[in-house]
Formats: C-alpha cells, sequence, structure tokens
C-alpha cells in the first residue's frame, strides 16, 4: 500500500534578471516578493518545509530578517530546477520524499495548486508531477505560451510552444496551457540533474522534454486556477491589485 510521501516546497530566488533586475526583492504591499510567495506556499497543509534558495546575499540577508528559511546555492545554475537540486541536496532531503519546484515570482499563487500539485504523488509509481489550465484560442497561438498534450491516465505526451494537438477540422478548442509548477520525488530530481540537455529541448527551449526524452513519466493536473508570475515591472499592478482584493 502507498503511503503519501513528505513534500518540501524550494523556492529558487535569482537577483540577476534581463527583464527585472532584483525581482525577488521588490516591494508588493510593503513586502518583498519572496515573502508573498513564501507565505502562500505554507498555506498549502501537504506541505512539510518551504524553503528559499538564492546564490544572492541580499536575498539571504532579507530572507533571514523575515525568518524565512533559506539556502545559498551557486550563481552558475542554468535554471531554476537545478538550483532547486542543490538546495535540495544542501538540506538532505530523502530520495522517496517530494521536492516542489515553486516559481519565485509566482506572488498571488494559490496554495490549492501546490495541493493539486502533489495528490498524484499517492501513488507510488508518480515521479514527476506539473499542472495545466484550459486556455482559449488565441493564447493557445501564442508561441509564448506552452501547449501540453496528455494522455488518458494524466501522462503528459508532449509539451510545444508550437499549436498542440494540431487541430485539422480547425475547431480550436480544448487546449492547455502548462503552468511551471513541479513536483518530484527526490530520485528524480537527481536523475534530471545527471541529464545532459536534450535535443528537443534546446529546440523548443522546454527543459521538461529532457525527461520525457529520457523516459521519465510527467503526470498533469488540470486545475481551474492560473498563474500570475511578474515578469516585468509592468505586471507589479496587476498582481497588487490580485493581493489587496484577496
Amino acid at each position: 500500500m502507498s503511503t503519501f510521501p513528505e513534500c518540501h516546497g524550494i523556492i529558487p530566488a535569482r537577483y540577476e534578471s534581463s527583464r527585472f533586475p532584483g525581482k525577488p526583492l521588490v516591494l508588493i504591499n510593503g513586502m518583498p516578493m519572496f515573502w508573498h510567495v513564501y507565505s502562500r506556499a505554507t498555506h498549502c497543509p501537504q506541505m512539510t518545509s518551504v524553503t528559499l534558495a538564492t546564490d544572492d546575499a541580499r536575498i539571504f540577508e532579507a530572507a533571514k530578517t523575515l525568518d524565512v528559511p533559506v539556502v545559498m546555492t551557486r550563481s552558475d545554475h542554468s535554471s531554476g530546477t537545478d538550483r532547486v537540486l542543490e538546495a535540495a541536496r544542501t538540506l538532505g532531503i530523502d530520495a522517496e520524499a517530494v521536492v516542489v519546484n515553486i516559481q519565485g515570482d509566482e506572488p498571488c499563487l494559490e496554495p490549492t495548486m501546490l495541493t493539486e500539485l502533489v495528490t498524484p504523488f499517492a501513488q507510488s509509481h508518480v515521479k514527476v508531477t506539473t499542472l495545466a489550465t484550459a486556455i482559449g484560442e488565441a493564447d493557445a497561438l501564442s508561441p509564448d505560451r506552452v501547449k501540453v498534450v496528455r494522455a488518458h491516465d494524466g501522462r503528459a505526451l508532449y509539451f510545444s510552444r508550437s499549436l498542440v494537438p494540431h487541430d485539422r477540422d480547425d475547431k480550436m478548442h480544448g487546449f492547455l496551457l502548462h503552468i511551471g509548477l513541479y513536483g518530484f520525488r527526490m530520485d528524480a530530481l537527481e536523475r534530471f540533474g545527471d541529464l545532459e540537455p536534450s535535443p528537443l529541448e534546446k529546440r523548443e527551449k522546454l527543459e521538461q522534454l529532457r525527461l520525457l526524452e529520457d523516459g521519465i513519466n510527467i503526470y498533469v493536473t488540470e486545475t481551474r486556477h492560473t498563474c500570475h508570475g511578474v515578469d516585468r515591472p509592468d505586471d507589479l499592478a496587476t498582481v497588487k491589485n490580485i493581493l489587496e482584493n484577496d
């Protein structure tokens, strides 16, 4: 019989960003962005712990001041997932435990989404999970929106910036937008770190394809929630309004 594993949330927070330097420290309603993400993640009852992972002393000290658990990582990671892996190793997370990669620029994160993300781990064969939500034609046509198609049992068949599945009858419905939250069993996260970037990953610029090309299943849960990430300073007004009315 399967037992539900411990779940440890890790929030990668990098200071350098070409579009928005210092983003984790920007104040939203008086508190830094990373604090909002951390606070909302801790409201998920399945989270055993939530920790910030950063390569910047300013973020590290700000987290300490606010009593947010934090670990320092190297500054040369090519992706947030690699930073999460280093932090998970530092924390000594068990091989069968679940590590949740929580995007550090999602201050409006719904704790329910984390519950939806980790629920499939009640089944012992599940190694990696993610989320998706239904979208319309306009979003589906954008290469900035990553689409996912899945099998009847929820396994991801493919992720793409292109329109998938192709709609030969031009009905233009039934598309799923990938939401970049991931749950990994620790051994699967270690496997990800051992793999070289794959051909499809490099072609689509989507790191999750590295797992699919290696034969590792990613289980996709559909959610009714959406994300409101902060990619640019212009996004701040939207998230401030959401948080003020939450």
